[in-house]
């Protein structure tokens, strides 16, 4: 049992509970409470190029599985033909000249493979499974852009907040920069002193482009997600930091329910299911195949003959066709499918372990997430309380302004970890969602069709 995190104050503030057997909701990141997240969640399922992709895919693997099915009905096909030809008096031994003459020729075929030893079958069983791999692979990559959409929120609501709280450093520095240099003319510090306040002025101005650079980045990306140019980063309504709510309590799927919703494990047990169908597609090449055809039709030299009953054409035919002696091909092909069954069988297990190690890894951070928050929540509590105490005995006469002033720049300090550590707890809350496979997006249908045949 892992234990709830410890109520902190600030945006990340509150407990969370493991809620074990709970159904994870689809729209997950909507625990979150914040109505400008839902928007941007929802222009990138609308407008993100790499999900309609997936979409596409998808449909592509649904069309070659509607072709596949086709070859359990019979094929019927019409063929009409006109043709003038001059033969050449050759032919008939030389005794009279060139023949001119017209053929009209009309007919329609119909051809039907049995499915005596389930090759089709099988064929088809294996587009079945592309499908479903298609599908499976469809949720993970629109899992992954609620993902990275709700991450990137995220992230730029933290900096944002982080260059608020630099600004002010720096601004306070500066004022303690001023002070000093005072304080050094009028002789009640050293030189070192004022360099040591320049030097961290300069550090902390150092920041600033490199949180502007990395929110400039997060916003970029955002558009990028949402289907738009960077130059739209602009116009983007991200949610801050202090609207966001955080999930008290935590879905936490069973392990039987993992396996059927996480996309990456699904989609790997539909390619076993594809190796699997290939295996037996290779043993039934070693039977007969079976291929039945007739026609009906009719040939005339002379169109006003042509539905003459002498002009009349049918047949009717049976192909049995059975390998006999291939020079090992059929065998070895066998054994290839087979061995790439136990590779793609080897990858399931690999995958479901992983999708195992995620989980774990993900509710120990967790738990290390609200134990760092209790600890900076109460490491900025008393700079904040510090930075009280200072600015009364400043009120007081009691200190200088140089101390209020390195006391308000410890706060922000101090505030800027704290920012840190709560927008990890956020991620990190995210990131369970993403875990658990974003909810129950399989439906009965989804999954049809997957019985697996047995590996040969």
């Amino acid at each position: 049992m892992i234990p709830s995190a410890p109520a902190a104050p600030g945006p990340a503030a509150g407990a969370q509970t493991l809620a074990y057997g709970a159904t994870v909701d689809t729209r997950w990141w909507t625990d979150f409470g914040s109505p400008a997240l839902d928007r941007l969640v929802a222009q990138a399922l609308a407008h993100n190029p790499d999900l309609a992709a997936a979409q596409a895919t998808l449909e592509q693997a649904q069309y070659n599985l509607k072709a596949a099915q086709g070859v359990f009905y019979p094929q019927v096909s019409l063929g009409l033909g006109a043709e003038r030809t001059q033969a050449s008096g050759a032919a008939s031994g030389g005794l009279s000249g060139p023949q001119l003459y017209n053929l009209y020729t009309g007919q329609v075929s119909v051809s039907y493979a049995p499915d005596v030893f389930g090759l089709n079958r099988l064929v088809t069983r294996g587009e079945q499974a592309q499908v479903d791999v298609a599908r499976a692979q469809w949720a993970a990559a629109r899992l992954t852009i609620e993902g990275n959409v709700v991450n990137t929120a995220f992230d730029l609501a933290a900096l944002e907040d982080e260059l608020a709280a630099t600004r002010k450093n720096v601004g306070d520095q500066q004022q303690i920069l001023a002070l000093t240099r005072i304080r050094y003319r009028l002789g009640e510090t050293s030189q070192f002193d004022v360099l040591t306040q320049e030097s961290q002025l300069a550090s902390s101005e150092a920041q600033l482009p490199q949180l502007q650079q990395a929110r400039d980045k997060a916003r970029h990306l955002l558009a990028v997600y949402l289907g738009q140019f960077p130059a739209a980063a602009g116009n983007l309504a991200a949610p801050a930091l202090a609207d966001l709510r955080l999930p008290a309590a935590l879905p936490v799927s069973l392990p039987s329910t993992l396996v059927r919703q996480r996309p990456d494990i699904v989609a790997a047990e539909a390619q076993l299911r594809a190796a699997n169908a290939q295996v037996g597609e290779t043993v039934a090449r070693m039977y007969p195949n079976l291929q039945l055809s007739a026609g009906f039709g009719s040939q005339s030299n002379r169109a006003d003959a042509f539905f003459d009953p002498a002009s009349r054409l049918w047949n009717l035919a049976a192909n049995l066709v059975a390998p006999l002696f291939d020079g090992g091909t059929l065998a070895a092909q066998k054994q290839a499918a087979q061995a790439a069954y136990r590779a793609v069988f080897a990858n399931y297990q690999s995958t479901v372990l992983g999708a195992f190690r995620n989980v774990a890894d993900v509710l120990r951070a967790l738990q290390h997430d609200a134990a760092l928050l209790d600890a900076q929540a109460r490491a900025t509590h008393s700079a904040q309380q510090a930075l009280e105490l200072v600015r009364t005995q400043y009120q007081a006469g009691a200190v200088d302004y140089l101390s209020l002033l390195t006391s308000e720049t410890q706060y922000q300090n101090a505030r800027i970890a704290l920012v840190q550590v709560q927008a990890q707890r956020y991620a990190d809350t995210a990131a369970l969602y993403l875990a658990m496979g974003g909810g129950k997006w399989m439906t009965a249908s989804a999954r049809s069709g997957s019985t697996q045949t047995g590996a040969r």
